[in-house]
């Protein structure tokens, strides 16, 4: 993952009440799989709480933002602009464009919610595809953001965080960085 420029996931909009799941792993995937910040719309109060909870616990960095328009980001965007949209391209047949891209420029991934404007698709460099069958926009984000670091996000380390999770086959184990369980 080092080499590159930074990933910022944009999730274009959220319905209180309805989204407020997805949104919220919308975020986490994000931190969880590399990317650096994620951009949300200003009425996802509670995901942005919960991811940025999360993230004091369980380390960064990672940052989150509110906007009260997340899609005028696309316009500002200075990098390259990824949509992830069952309409585009396969993801294995645009993954390396993506991972050059990212090498040299920061890496903007959007994230729809309701009905997508069709400006967005327009705007994008790359409308990918993680198959082209309708599924969760968070398996999608997991998939592009895998293929994108090419699973180097799967080692990361973690700082600042008050919590470690210990991999085992059986159970939870949960401690302190210094090694105390919690």
């Amino acid at each position: 993952m080092d080499g590159r420029e930074p990933v910022v996931v944009c999730r274009l909009s959220h319905r209180p009440g309805r989204d407020d799941r997805m949104t919220t792993h919308v975020g986490l995937t994000a931190r969880a799989l590399g990317a650096d910040r994620v951009v949300l719309p200003d009425n996802a109060t509670g995901p942005a709480e919960t991811v940025e909870d999360i993230t004091g616990r369980f380390g960064g960095p990672f940052g989150i933002e509110l906007r009260d328009a997340p899609k005028a980001l696309l316009s500002e965007w200075s990098g390259t602009v990824a949509h992830l949209t069952m309409y585009g391209l396969p993801v294995q047949d645009v993954e390396a464009d993506l991972r050059a891209a990212n090498a040299a420029e920061p890496l903007l991934v959007v994230v729809g919610g309701e009905k997508v404007p069709f400006e967005v698709y327009d705007r994008a460099d790359y409308n990918v595809a993680v198959t082209s069958q309708p599924h969760s926009e968070v398996a999608g984000l997991a998939v592009l953001l895998d293929r994108l670091f090419d699973g180097a996000e799967l080692d990361r380390e973690w700082e600042d965080a008050d919590r470690v999770v210990v991999p085992q086959a059986t159970g939870k184990k949960v401690v302190e960085p210094d090694g105390d369980a919690e």
